[in-house]
């Protein structure tokens, strides 16, 4: 199924049906007094949260979303059908934004949620409830409410609790195969990763965490070049973030990369670019451990960032097991202290 984050779309809840003007007219009654019914109310609009949603592109091209009218007022005080009701159904993480405003309406972040977001017009009155002592043939009735009108836009950002970063072919797809139960493209070439990919990772403790992988990130991101920028709001959410970086390369140029990642999450978000981030040095298979420690301290010392670092194959599932238990510890701790 295509993938789609965001898409923009009119919804237009149903108007209230006219309440009735009617008089009885019966063989032995042919004055028998006022019997129009009440108009039906119209159709809401809802949105609702789908566990097995993970796209917005049922509304790619379905623009206009508008609900059923109520009926008008029927004789004999029956009263008009109300319009039925619609739902629009959305993956969990979902943002719905005034699309005129600006306004963040809502977050959709628990799967039982269930928000109205245009209100069915409110029924017509019918002649019947005008009667009174005074007034017994009352050509009174009330026209129905229009329901309302809204511009929304929907905004797919993904509920995970890690992030993986980094430049193409540093290995996140390979990371997020061999720790948890998703199963992404992986090539030998860059951008094999062009949607955000979720894995659930369990360990043997069968504690859990959620982890997204989204395409790599390159120089220039931030003014739109490449596949990633496009993607940095799916790990908005996320407590942590990993930065994976490729061992194997020169030194000069692991701090270069290193150095163009940090600048385009800074570049896109400040907020991004301040949440907890490790580095992940990856593929360490490739020299022997010695050279690899060397490498990894002259690293470490040169960049002036100071942060959290493993090291890990992820092809061979070297140090990717600790790995999780660290991110299970850090998650543990900020969970308890945010709640």
């Amino acid at each position: 199924m295509k993938f789609v984050d965001q898409v923009k779309i009119k919804v237009t809840a149903g108007n209230g049906g006219d309440g009735c003007i009617h008089f009885r007219r019966e063989k032995f009654e042919p004055k028998g007094g006022p019997d129009g019914g009440n108009g039906g109310n119209g159709g809401n609009i809802w949105i609702k949260i789908d566990h097995n949603l993970n796209t917005l592109v049922d509304y790619q091209f379905k623009k206009n979303i508008i609900a059923n009218h109520g009926q008008v007022g029927q004789v004999n005080n029956k009263s008009g059908k109300n319009g039925s009701d619609i739902i629009i159904k959305v993956p969990i993480g979902t943002r719905i934004i005034n699309y005129e405003t600006k306004e963040i309406i809502t977050d959709l972040n628990n799967i039982n949620t269930q928000i109205l977001i245009a209100k069915g017009g409110k029924k017509g009155i019918g002649n019947t409830k005008f009667k009174s002592s005074i007034n017994r043939t009352p050509y009174q009735n009330t026209k129905g409410k229009k329901g309302e009108q809204l511009y929304i836009q929907l905004e797919l950002m993904l509920i995970a609790d890690v992030g993986i970063i980094g430049l193409p072919n540093s290995g996140k797809s390979t990371l997020i195969q061999a720790i948890s139960n998703a199963k992404p493209k992986i090539g030998l070439y860059p951008f094999t990763t062009i949607i955000p990919t979720l894995g659930t990772v369990k360990l043997k403790n069968n504690k859990t965490f959620i982890v997204a992988d989204i395409p790599g990130l390159i120089q220039g991101a931030s003014h739109g070049i490449g596949l990633g920028i496009k993607f940095l709001k799916h790990i908005e959410r996320c407590y942590i973030l990993l930065h994976l970086v490729d061992i194997s390369q020169k030194i000069e140029n692991i701090l270069n990369n290193i150095h163009i990642i940090q600048i385009e999450l800074k570049k896109y978000s400040k907020y991004l670019y301040n949440k907890p981030t490790w580095l992940i040095f990856n593929k360490i298979d490739y020299n022997n451990e010695n050279i690899i420690k060397k490498k990894i301290t002259y690293i470490i010392n040169k960049i002036k960032i100071c942060k959290n670092f493993y090291y890990i194959s992820a092809m061979k599932n070297i140090g990717t097991e600790k790995l999780c238990y660290q991110i299970v510890n850090f998650l543990e701790k900020k969970k308890s202290f945010l709640f």
